[in-house]
């Protein structure tokens, strides 16, 4: 016979398992909120966080499976050169660099078809290229801007002042987290730590104007709100704005009005003669 720890325990253990099948059960019968887009919308679907957003597949006229699609002529070329760099028996480690050429040909949003395009071309069940883009957020599997613009969300950037930085573009574009402007051009999401920390806050702005050709990735820190606008206009205008620090007073990651310390050749440690060494 247990004992009555090990009793007790067994019974909550019952009542867990049978609770969760009760729900399990419940999910089964009710109908699917997101069966259709126009569901998705009514239930607010599009409304949660982007990174939830990813998680799920709604068939429709610009991303469905049965959408012909496959890579340009020269861009076929560096997916040779991708694979080049695998075993033949280990071609689908190529599939994050051939995920990112898809997005950048298709103006940076990987459409349901170039996943199942890839996956014949490296020799895997579809199922295993939805995992990774569906994994890593860098890869937008909705449509995105020409330029998408996107605010690092992470700690330093945070108390920095990133959210005012994230206000001040959505209110002047007129758009909502991860909506399209409606004349294309810009987006904006969120990106985490991006590692510019001592220019805190900052944006990395994805150029998907040229194509895979002339795709460009840029960091534009020290922002402020004034600032941050300026640039969507500088951006708007066809113009190209200087890229890293905005703060006239500093000169890459370097302090404002300039270098205090370390201004010379540092001294030996007077432990030993380095010279002779």
């Amino acid at each position: 016979m247990l004992p009555p720890a090990a009793r007790l325990a067994a019974r909550r253990l019952l009542g867990l398992a049978s609770a969760s099948a009760s729900q399990s059960a419940a999910r089964r019968l009710s109908p699917s909120p997101i069966s259709s887009p126009a569901a998705a919308a009514a239930t607010g679907y599009f409304s949660r966080t982007f990174s939830s957003a990813l998680n799920y597949h709604i068939d429709s006229p610009d991303n469905n499976p049965n959408m012909p699609w496959e890579f340009t002529k020269a861009n076929m070329e560096k997916v040779n050169e991708i694979l080049s760099h695998y075993p033949s028996n280990y071609k689908q480690s190529g599939i994050i660099p051939m995920l990112d050429l898809a997005q950048q040909q298709h103006g940076g949003w990987v459409p349901v078809a170039a996943m199942d395009a890839i996956a014949k071309i490296v020799g895997v069940a579809p199922i295993r290229v939805y995992e990774v883009a569906t994994f890593y957020s860098m890869f937008n599997r909705t449509k995105v801007g020409k330029y998408h613009l996107l605010v690092c969300g992470t700690t330093p950037c945070m108390i920095r002042g990133s959210r005012d930085i994230e206000d001040a573009l959505l209110k002047h574009l007129g758009v909502k987290r991860n909506e399209v402007t409606s004349d294309g051009l810009f987006s904006v999401g969120e990106m985490e730590c991006m590692g510019c920390c001592v220019n805190a806050p900052m944006i990395a702005v994805a150029d998907y104007t040229k194509g895979s050709d002339g795709y460009t990735y840029n960091y534009y820190e020290d922002l402020t709100p004034k600032r941050v606008v300026e640039l969507v206009e500088m951006l708007r205008r066809g113009e190209t704005p200087p890229r890293g620090t905005q703060n006239p007073e500093r000169k890459n990651c370097g302090p404002a009005g300039g270098m205090t310390t370390l201004l010379g050749e540092p001294k030996p440690p007077p432990c030993r003669d380095l010279d002779a060494c």
